[in-house]
Order: C-alpha cells, then sequence, then structure tokens
C-alpha cells in the first residue's frame, strides 16, 4: 500500500495496498540477485510437504481443506494474508476457507482490515438483512481507494446472509477490526452517549465536553485540517473518555456496557492514529505500527467478547509475525496478535507465480497490475516449481510439520514477493519465519469491480 497519503489521509491507511503501476508490459519488478536453485532433495522434500488443494473457489467439495483445518487446530484465531490485494483467487480462496472453518471448524465469524463502522453495517445485512450489501458496499468501500468493492466480497456477503437465513440459532458475523473512517460517524458518538444518557446521567454533560469538538471535526479531511497540537489534545480527550467508561460499574447488560467501551475506544484509536502527521515521512512508521496494534486489539476484543473463532482477513504484511518491511511498518498486526493471544493465533501467508491484480488509483480508475514469472532465486520460482510438481491450482504448506530440509528452506531468508509500498517488489525474507502455515497459488486473476 502507498505510504504517504494520495489525496487524503484516507490512501494512506490501508497500509498493505497494492501500489498499481499503470501503462506498460507485464514486469515483475527490479530483479533480486539470482541465487541457486534448490537442489534436488529440497525441491523434493518440498513437494512431499506439499497438499494440493482442488481449487481455490468457495463452492463445490472441500474437502482437501482439511488438512488446513487439522494444522490450524483448536487455535481460535485464523489470519489468512494475501500476497496482494485486489486478485479475484486471493480472495475466492478467503471465502472458501471460510466455509470449511465454519461448515468443519466451528468458526463464525470473518473479520476484515476495514473501517469498525463498515464493519457494524455489514454485520447488520448478514445477521438481521438489513440494506442491501451491494449498496453498503459501494457507500462503505467505493471511494476511489479501497480494493474491496468486487464481485467476490459480494459474494461471500451474500452466502454469509444465506446461511444465517438456514442456521439462525449459529450465525455467522462479519466485523471490520479497523478505526473508523473516513469519518468517525455519528452511530459511535451516539451510542456512547446515549448509554452515558441513561447509566450515568449525571456524567451526560461532561462527556458531551469531552466529544463537542472532536465531533464537529469528524470527517479525516477536517480533522487534518487542524494544527498537530490541537488534534493531540483531541486525541487524548477521546483516550480520557475511554478511561471515565472503564472505570464505570456497568451497569445495565454488561454485553451493552463492553460494546459501548470498546465504540470509545475506536473513536479514541482513530482520533490518535490522525493526530500522527501523515505527511511527514517520520511519523508514517509510528502511525502504521500503532494501526497494526489497534487492528489487533480490535480482533482480540471481538473474540474474547464474542467467544467466536474468527478468520482475519488482511495483507500478508498486517498477519504476518514478522514485517517484510521494517523502516515502513516496525511491528505488525500478526506480531501483536501472538503477543495477546499466543498459541490462540495462527497466521497463514500467501504467495503466488504470476498474474494480475485490480485497484482504484486516485482517481477511482481501476486499474490492472500484472505480475510476471518470478525472478530467478526468489520464493516464488521455487513454489511455482513444487507446483508444477504436485498440480492443481494451488498447494498448502506446513513448515512446523515438513521435512528437514524443507523446513530448513523455508525459514532461510531470501528475496520474497512484497506488492506493497512503491520500490523493490522483492525483500529479503523466511517465510517460515513470518507464518505458520503457506499457500501458494499458481496464477491469480484480476478481481471483478462492482463499477
Amino acid at each position: 500500500m502507498p505510504l504517504v497519503p494520495r489525496r487524503t489521509l484516507l490512501a494512506a491507511l490501508p497500509a498493505s495496498t497494492l501500489a498499481v503501476r499503470t501503462g506498460g508490459p507485464a514486469h515483475a519488478g527490479s530483479r533480486p540477485r539470482p541465487t541457486a536453485p534448490p537442489a534436488g532433495p529440497v525441491l523434493a522434500a518440498l513437494s512431499r510437504a506439499a497438499r494440493p488443494l482442488r481449487s481455490v473457489e468457495p463452492h463445490g467439495n472441500l474437502a482437501d481443506l482439511r488438512p488446513l483445518g487439522a494444522a490450524i487446530g483448536r487455535s481460535a484465531v485464523v489470519g489468512l494474508g494475501e500476497a496482494a490485494h485486489g486478485a479475484r483467487e486471493l480472495f475466492t480462496l478467503k471465502h472458501r476457507v471460510f466455509r470449511h472453518l465454519v461448515e468443519e471448524r466451528g468458526f463464525t465469524t470473518f473479520a476484515l482490515e476495514v473501517s469498525w463502522v463498515a464493519g457494524l453495517r455489514i454485520n447488520d445485512y448478514v445477521r438481521h438483512g438489513v440494506g442491501e450489501p451491494q449498496a453498503i458496499m459501494a457507500e462503505e468501500f467505493a471511494d476511489g481507494k479501497w480494493p474491496w468493492n468486487v464481485r467476490e466480497y459480494l459474494d461471500l456477503l451474500t452466502w454469509m446472509r444465506a446461511y444465517n437465513l438456514r442456521h439462525p440459532r449459529r450465525q455467522v458475523q462479519f466485523m471490520g477490526n479497523d478505526m473508523a473512517y473516513p469519518r468517525i460517524a455519528d452511530i459511535l458518538f451516539d451510542r456512547v452517549l446515549g448509554y452515558v444518557a441513561e447509566h450515568h446521567p449525571a456524567l451526560r454533560r461532561e462527556f458531551d465536553g469531552l466529544y463537542r469538538e472532536l465531533r464537529a471535526h469528524a470527517d479525516e479531511s477536517d480533522f487534518q485540517a487542524l494544527p498537530q497540537r490541537e488534534r493531540r489534545r483531541l486525541a487524548h480527550q477521546a483516550r480520557h473518555a475511554v478511561a471515565r467508561l472503564a472505570g464505570l460499574r456497568p451497569d445495565g447488560t454488561r454485553p451493552a456496557y463492553a460494546w459501548t467501551v470498546q465504540h470509545a475506544r475506536v473513536v479514541a484509536q482513530t482520533a490518535t492514529l490522525l493526530s500522527h502527521d501523515l505527511g511527514d515521512a517520520a511519523q508514517i512508521p509510528e502511525a502504521m505500527r500503532y494501526r497494526d496494534e489497534l487492528m489487533a486489539r480490535n480482533t482480540a476484543w471481538w473474540h474474547r467478547q464474542t467467544g467466536h473463532r474468527v478468520l482475519l482477513s488482511a495483507h500478508d504484511g498486517h498477519t504476518a509475525y514478522e514485517t517484510y518491511s521494517p523502516a515502513q511498518y516496525p511491528v505488525t498486526q500478526g506480531a501483536y496478535l501472538r503477543k495477546l493471544l499466543g498459541r490462540d493465533y495462527v497466521g497463514v501467508g500467501t504467495t503466488f507465480g504470476h498474474g494480475a491484480a485490480v485497484f482504484p488509483d486516485d482517481d477511482g480508475v481501476w486499474r490492472t497490475e500484472r505480475f510476471g514469472r518470478p525472478a530467478p532465486g526468489s520464493s516464488e520460482e521455487t513454489l511455482d516449481r513444487v507446483a508444477d510438481a504436485v498440480g492443481g491450482p494451488a498447494f498448502l504448506l506446513d513448515p512446523r510439520s515438513a521435512p528437514a530440509a524443507a523446513r530448513e528452506w523455508l525459514e532461510a531468508r531470501r528475496p520474497t514477493r512484497y506488492v506493497g509500498p512503491p520500490g523493490d517488489p522483492y525483500r529479503p525474507y523466511g517465510l517460515a519465519r513470518g507464518h505458520d502455515l503457506l499457500i501458494h497459488v499458481h496464477r491469480l486473476r484480476a478481481a471483478r469491480p462492482l463499477v
């Protein structure tokens, strides 16, 4: 994802989005220094460890995903990364994996790196049929900056709604685990202030004062126009509101109280992140570190509050334990989730051979990025050779149980494709250091925009 804001802060927030390069032939970016191809025993060990997938489409028999379910075990949160936003096969793979985890492993929440408020709106649709999904997606995602307004995600949401109609006592849910943008929606202020007015009326005036200025500058562009000192002051007030709520007795039902505190927490998270100067390159790493932390904390809160097992969808750069880009994203969401949840978090990374992905540019025009064959000496070059050996559109690797030669190869740092911020698309990376499990997809196609 682009590191500096485009027209507004919004474009800087999804910190792993595809940096679209328009025009020109298909390319693989700058080439890393070639390394010797793996010896026969390494390739043979990787091929023995690979579990081929019959399909990456969400329909049909899902039995080929049972090795994935077994490798996940009893973990409560599974982070399924994507090597590039905007690729059809990576989106449909997530839909397919979620179906399997729901039907055979008891998972009930699909979490995505989108606004907390977008998640609330989509969850109302998948649970209660409130609204029309394509209209909600258009309002939340079709502002020319996000890759989610595509047919593949619409298919996922309509499947979730249909599942809930068939299983009213065991519903699946949708969560947005990010802060609130492009606006701190009135629904968050209203829910916090409404709870305070009903259960702690003596504090209503205090909370009105804490939120008054922030609510007046709730649009991110308006908030960003304030001097940084003012933004920091308003962020401090928002955090103080969370502390005040957290110190109160949970009058009424405990769930209502817990959700109120969380809504206030999201308001504070948003103000805190926006208090950074994202026009200053020196402040961006800390802002992006904070964003990964807040997404991890929101996900862990959801799991603990609901008791749900969660499939978390985000870029590989978020779900991994080790960052692909230390200077830009110092600590990942995956690292925070491992700290918060321990072995209850499992990270699944994805890689790919070649193909295409799509992403809207600054003007909202969808552009296609094409990727050539993997660079010589890269991780993907070898994994594509494994794909040729085992067949099928994709395969699963579990480095933890792989033969020693395969495990050592997966742990070693070598050029690995990272489709994110502009710059060299290959970074030195040890795949088994960053991910518990890996899924390699041979070929990608561009997702299908809903415009």
